[in-house]
């Protein structure tokens, strides 16, 4: 019997910014995550109005490894810089560094 996967709720809560902020289409966003969308849309319903002092103040990193497949969370980041117009310079820190075998499957994003 497979087991019910469990999302945090910082996770929860960067799906629906997803849809409400950024308007990437729920199909297109649960697809990107893996998870159902009918899923995401109870999410969505759940969290869009929760007032945003109750929301995580912080920016969650999300990573596709390769074209096609899920995002995966990485974690919480901060904004170190910000530079250019087009094309936007981005760099953003981890908050906890990712785990060794995170940083070799991701590597490739990377060029290493």
């Amino acid at each position: 019997m497979e087991r019910r996967r469990t999302f945090s709720r910082e996770f929860k809560l960067e799906a629906v910014k997803l849809v409400t902020e950024r308007g990437v289409a729920v199909a297109q966003a649960a697809k990107d995550l893996d998870v159902h969308e009918n899923v995401l849309l109870k999410w969505v319903r759940e969290l869009r109005d929760e007032p945003l002092d109750h929301q995580v103040p912080h920016t969650q990193l999300f990573v596709r490894p390769r074209k096609g497949e899920a995002y995966r969370a990485c974690g919480p980041v901060t904004l170190e810089s910000a530079e250019g117009d087009r094309p936007m310079s981005i760099v953003w820190k981890l908050q906890t560094p990712l785990s060794a075998r995170l940083f070799r499957e991701f590597s490739v994003l990377r060029g290493v």
